[in-house]
């Protein structure tokens, strides 16, 4: 009797867990079309970084590159492209969030996900195809300001491990941030709302190592700088690519993934889950 029981609770949790598969796959495809119909967020999430890239390299590069520990002042351009290009790559995961969040403010004002909480689809499902959605944008988005990044002159050094490693430290924190722009879409009242949140997100990797050595800046930004979670990301990029010391940088990046994934899931299922009861 109990084997019985067993296999049928084995069985249901199987289906449920097939179902919320599906149903996943269902939200993604939808917001798949949806980035392939509204183009203009995602072009305006690869401009943005591309135009803050040629921006510093060129009208301020030679100046920064020339202020950076060891470096030969003629060759300072080259140099502050090499040392800026892996906080280039971080301000384009930051800037996806925004996307995640207008598109899923779009979804609460316009009643769209109303109708998906009255409907047999796991809830789960519902934020997990965005986010696996924004995620893939994201990966695209770095591919695309990485390949301009290497066209302007970025050389990495980094042998093909370290090529993956990178690769799946930026997944990593694109699935996160994802969670985070998901909440703040949910979070917001309005489109606009949902648009101007996340810009904190943009400006966290400048607050850090990504422009600028944390050690060249004030003791209380410094510290701040030092211990936010876009300053590992960066280090571990700029270690991966260009064989600056790591330390524990990858090990904390990761940590901070973990910690932003979970608290992004658990603030966007709160507000689901209490928007659901009203």
């Amino acid at each position: 009797m109990t084997t019985v029981t067993d296999q049928r609770l084995t069985a249901t949790r199987i289906s449920r867990q097939s179902h919320v598969v599906a149903d996943s796959i269902t939200m993604l495809r939808r917001n798949l079309l949806h980035i392939v119909r509204y183009p203009g967020l995602s072009m305006f999430t690869i401009l943005g970084p591309v135009v803050i890239l040629l921006l510093v390299v060129f009208v301020f590069g030679g100046t920064l590159g020339a202020g950076l520990p060891g470096v030969d002042p003629a060759g300072g351009r080259g140099a502050y492209l090499a040392y800026v290009m892996p906080g280039i790559l971080l301000i384009t995961i930051a800037g996806t969030a925004s996307g995640a969040a207008i598109t899923v403010a779009m979804d609460m004002t316009e009643g769209i996900t109303a109708r998906f909480r009255t409907m047999a689809i796991s809830r789960a499902a519902v934020l997990a195809g965005h986010v696996i959605g924004n995620t893939i944008q994201a990966i695209i988005a770095v591919a695309l300001v990485l390949g301009v990044g290497l066209l302007v002159g970025f050389r990495p050094t980094a042998r093909p491990v370290e090529w993956l490693a990178s690769a799946g430290l930026i997944v990593l924190i694109a699935f996160a941030v994802s969670w985070i722009g998901v909440a703040m879409g949910m979070q917001s009242k309005t489109v606009e709302t949902a648009s101007n949140l996340p810009l904190i997100l943009t400006l966290l990797p400048m607050l850090g190592s990504g422009f600028v050595p944390t050690e060249s800046m004030p003791a209380g930004l410094q510290w701040f700088a030092q211990y936010q979670p876009f300053t590992p990301f960066i280090e571990s990029i700029r270690g991966l690519l260009l064989g600056t010391p790591l330390g524990w940088n990858p090990m904390l990046g990761i940590g901070w993934c973990v910690v932003i994934a979970v608290a992004g899931y658990a603030w966007s299922m709160a507000i689901y889950e209490r928007k659901s009861v009203r």
